[in-house]
């Protein structure tokens, strides 16, 4: 059998701090290469050393516009022989009080429950679809990043975001069943309080009672992530794995 000497590539949204940019240092340092996507220009002082050539600009609360990515990811993936090994869906918003405080049911505008829907889950949803072909060129792998607060009520996340996530997860199970057929295997991470720039006031209180008494690292969830899409994780399909050190039991 002929060794497969492909350059791998990964496509992940959300990538410019955190849990994103922990998953391009560990895809990268393996050798793939990584296609990123934002609502941002590429940066001119970032030093990500593929630059503007593996960046795409997207408004993902836009399906029209997130249509538009997938044609030009499709272009771009036509040096690699149309092969894409994993497609990472980690962009994820969660809209705040005018205070930074927690929106709930009750308190959330229609125009913020469909924004967050549209970046949260639609947006996964028309990007694994619109790539379904290079996917299965490559038997390759889905990543959708959900959240602890998609299981149960957050002091935090707000409604619309733990809803988008729950209903992610949701998601993933119907897209391992319906992508499974195909070679291509489709997976979720929950993670729970991860050390990031984003961390809210008092998360300091929720360490406390997670039972390893610490928070994650965004290199934890990459390592996770970087499983999902290579061939250890060859028979894992449809599951979601909680990276919170127990916070979930």
């Amino acid at each position: 059998m002929e060794k497969d000497t492909r350059k791998r590539t990964l496509i992940l949204t959300g990538a410019s701090r955190g849990i994103g940019h922990a998953t391009v240092m560990r895809f990268s340092q393996a050798g793939w290469r990584v296609i990123t996507c934002s609502r941002h220009a590429f940066p001119e002082d970032c030093p990500w050393e593929a630059g503007p050539e593996d960046h795409i600009q997207v408004d993902l609360s836009d399906p029209a516009d997130t249509e538009r990515a997938v044609d030009e990811i499709r272009i771009r993936l036509k040096d690699q022989d149309s092969h894409l090994d994993a497609l990472v869906n980690n962009a994820g918003i969660s809209p705040k009080g005018p205070a930074g405080e927690r929106l709930g049911t009750m308190n959330t505008e229609m125009p913020d429950w469909l924004h967050v829907f549209h970046v949260n889950l639609f947006a996964p949803v028309i990007l694994a679809r619109g790539l379904l072909a290079e996917l299965e060129a490559a038997s390759g792998a889905v990543v959708n990043v959900t959240s602890i607060a998609g299981s149960r009520v957050h002091p935090f996340a707000g409604a619309a975001y733990a809803t988008s996530k729950a209903a992610l997860a949701s998601l993933t199970r119907e897209m391992a069943a319906d992508f499974g057929p195909l070679g291509v295997r489709v997976n979720a991470i929950a993670p729970g309080e991860i050390d990031t720039s984003i961390l809210s006031p008092g998360t300091d209180k929720i360490v406390e009672e997670i039972p390893m008494r610490r928070l994650g690292q965004p290199s934890e969830v990459a390592e996770t992530i970087f499983y999902l899409c290579s061939e250890q994780s060859s028979y894992v399909t449809g599951a979601e794995i909680h990276i919170n050190g127990g916070q979930h039991v």
